[in-house]
């Protein structure tokens, strides 16, 4: 599902999934970049939330992408939304199944695993 190219924007590596589905990775310099903009150690101001949403929309828009999957803390996802729009750049949300893989163990007990399966992506109205 090539969308004319889709940055990651998030603070974890794409799956080999969204990859198949045109996700490209940042620059390693770049992604550094993108995860300490996405970071929030203190709560910040609307000011400081919609200067970070502008960073991040500017970083997609050098990769000269048609989209950007973005994620992260929910008050900065509506600004960097509109930021995106704003500079031609659809906001896209990965959605991913969970499946449950319980395995028995020695002694009775059983270990259990949450698989994500990246299953496509989710556009916003804007």
């Amino acid at each position: 599902m090539d969308m004319d190219g889709i940055l990651n924007l998030t603070q974890h590596p794409a799956t080999s999934d969204q990859i198949e589905d045109g996700v490209v990775e940042p620059s390693a310099e770049d992604k550094k970049v993108i995860q300490t903009i996405l970071t929030f150690e203190e709560i910040p101001s609307a000011v400081e939330i919609h200067g970070r949403a502008t960073d991040l929309a500017l970083i997609a828009e050098r990769y000269k992408v048609a989209y950007a999957m973005i994620g992260g803390a929910p008050f900065l996802m509506s600004d960097l939304e509109r930021t995106l729009v704003q500079l031609g750049i659809g906001p896209l949300y990965a959605f991913s199944k969970r499946t449950c893989i319980e395995t028995p163990q020695a002694g009775g007990s059983v270990s259990k695993q949450q698989v994500f399966k990246h299953i496509g992506f989710v556009r916003v109205m804007t």
